[in-house]
């Protein structure tokens, strides 16, 4: 593999690509705003743990989004992966949740939106 950019470029297009904020990613996954802002900056780069929040949440491949020449795509993504993003953008934590659960909390979630819509 070639290394054809830096995390800090990847980050701002996927970002951009995605039409997503900083505050999203803020919000997903939980990564305090100065450091969403340092990896931005280029002033530092993730651990690995903070990267696979990042690429799971913007649903790139974490090799790609640390710059090297792979497809942006990530590999085994599921059917869920957006809905746990937005559940998670939603202030819920899903981490740890089985597949049964999260569709339970998605459930919940509609059925709250369909009663305030009254």
């Amino acid at each position: 593999m070639k290394l054809v950019s830096t995390f800090a470029k990847r980050f701002e297009e996927a970002l951009r690509i995605r039409n997503m904020k900083q505050t999203d990613i803020v919000n997903i996954t939980g990564i305090g705003k100065s450091s969403i802002s340092t990896y931005l900056t280029g002033e530092y780069e993730p651990k690995q743990k903070n990267t696979y929040k990042i690429a799971k949440a913007l649903d790139v491949s974490e090799t790609w989004l640390m710059g090297y020449d792979v497809p942006m795509e990530r590999e085994n993504t599921d059917n869920t992966l957006k809905d746990v993003r937005m559940a998670s953008y939603n202030g819920v934590d899903v981490d740890g949740l089985s597949e049964n659960e999260i569709e339970e909390v998605k459930q919940f979630v509609e059925f709250v939106r369909k009663r305030n819509k009254k």
